[in-house]
């Protein structure tokens, strides 16, 4: 039998976390990462072609741009965007966001660029 993790504490983990877009993983389950990351400007256009992908806003106010509208996820809402959609996260102002992903997902999709942080080389926290 597996034994009971211990808590964890999102406001605390989120104090290690300093670069934008640089996604730390928090916790695992089923086959799946809990990965916190803060926002602040544009990210990259882009999709992943095998996951869908959960975004929880835990702090503050963001845009989900996509290629046919643009839609805002407030503190405390979440978003699942579907496996094959474009999507672009942006945030004007910092965001504390919490994310449910397959481990398999690399933070770009099938972009590489400066911003890319693949599975591999994620940090825990």
């Amino acid at each position: 039998m597996q034994s009971i993790k211990d808590k964890v504490n999102i406001a605390e983990k989120f104090e290690k976390i300093t670069a934008y877009y640089s996604p730390k993983i928090a916790g695992e389950l089923n086959g799946q990462y809990v990965k916190l990351a803060k926002l602040k400007g544009p990210f990259v256009m882009h999709k992943h072609d095998n996951e869908d992908e959960l975004f929880l806003v835990i702090k503050g106010s963001m845009e989900m741009k996509y290629t046919d509208r643009t839609d805002v996820i407030n503190e405390g809402e979440f978003v699942i965007v579907p496996r094959g959609v474009e999507h672009c996260p942006n945030a004007e102002e910092e965001v504390h966001l919490m994310l449910f992903e397959p481990k398999s997902v690399v933070n770009t999709g099938e972009i590489e660029n400066e911003k890319t942080v693949k599975p591999e080389d994620m940090e825990w926290i």
